[in-house]
């Protein structure tokens, strides 16, 4: 599959894109500096999250409207004013993929409701990400799906009838090339509640392209997600965790996403094929084995020895396989220190 003119899939690089979610903390100054560090960082793509605080929730601040789990990021906020400070205006959606254009990498954003669809499709964006905390959310998958663009979907929380339904739905809709990333919704989430070996079972269950939404700190996740088939790796992106922002703390910062993006192509590089014996690399290096050589000088007639018989490096003798038959055996000829073992020299 393709997004836009860049193949996804186990033939290619890891798709690697940069979340811009909240962390504009509403500048749009700072907006467009975070996709000149993405692009920088060499992330393949920047996105963006396109909803209003009231296309969200509703503006209640009791109850189950507001979050007062201690342990959360968003410890102290009703959803609706949470979702007022990290919402990225839609007026800025048009100069921010501008200027994802001029750099060279694309941009794309997840839609929360059926308004920012249209919306987004009246920027012609190349594909759209469907947000764990949506991915049952079947008219909104049905809306996507129809726009025929490829679709990325996070799954955590979902279970496997849950995600089988989101696909099959997205299927029937019109979408053919879909990415299921594996994830975890928690912020943020620890390696130990990762389960990426997921992802090889996520590939072969639903017949597509896999990936990790990671909300880890680092990028031992990513690289581990692209030795199990990983083919796109979405991490949360900021200039600064310092600065602050509603999703600052779990995010990766500009030095952090070029590794990420340099250590999973090499992980990718590094599966290769199944492959036994030297390649075209190591070929030069077969001359430093070790092979059996004359190590003291002798004469015609004399017996072949521990003595003047080694196994030693470099590697133009004899195999060591051959070593114990060769012992007592006498050579046919004159054979200084240092000769390369052969065949013809024993009678």
């Amino acid at each position: 599959m393709h997004i836009a003119n860049r193949p996804i899939g186990r033939d290619h690089a890891p798709f690697v894109i940069a979340e811009m979610s909240g962390n504009h903390n509403q500048s749009l100054e700072r907006a467009l500096e975070i996709v000149e560090a993405a692009a920088a960082s060499s992330a393949h793509a920047i996105k963006l999250q396109t909803y209003t605080a009231d296309t969200m929730t509703l503006p209640v601040a009791t109850g189950e409207f507001f979050i007062d789990d201690e342990r959360s990021l968003w410890h102290g906020h009703s959803l609706h004013d949470l979702y007022q400070i990290a919402h990225t205006p839609w007026d800025w959606h048009e100069p921010i993929l501008e200027r994802a254009k001029q750099l060279g990498i694309l941009a794309f954003s997840t839609p929360f409701d059926e308004t920012a669809v249209d919306f987004l499709e009246e920027l012609d964006t190349p594909c759209y990400k469907i947000a764990s905390f949506e991915n049952a959310d079947l008219p909104l998958i049905r809306k996507v799906a129809a726009t025929g663009k490829p679709m990325i979907i996070s799954t955590g929380m979902a279970s496997i009838a849950e995600l089988d339904e989101t696909v099959r739905t997205a299927r029937a809709a019109g979408c053919n090339d879909i990415v299921l990333l594996k994830c975890t919704s928690t912020y943020p989430a620890t390696p130990e509640n990762s389960n990426l070996n997921t992802l090889p079972h996520l590939r072969d269950l639903f017949g597509c392209e896999v990936g990790l939404s990671d909300h880890t700190h680092g990028i031992g996740a990513g690289v581990a997600a692209v030795a199990l088939g990983a083919t796109v790796i979405e991490k949360h992106f900021t200039l600064s965790r310092a600065e602050g922002g509603v999703d600052s703390a779990f995010s990766m910062e500009p030095a952090e996403m070029a590794a990420l993006v340099t250590e999973t192509e090499r992980a990718w590089q590094a599966l290769g094929g199944i492959h036994y014996g030297p390649t075209e690399a190591e070929k030069p290096s077969m001359r430093f084995r070790r092979s059996i050589y004359i190590a003291k000088d002798i004469k015609a007639g004399e017996l072949l020895t521990r003595d003047n018989l080694r196994v030693i490096r470099p590697g133009y003798g004899l195999a060591p396989k051959h070593y114990e038959s060769l012992l007592g055996r006498p050579v046919s000829r004159d054979l200084p220190m240092g000769t390369a073992m052969a065949w013809e020299f024993v009678g």
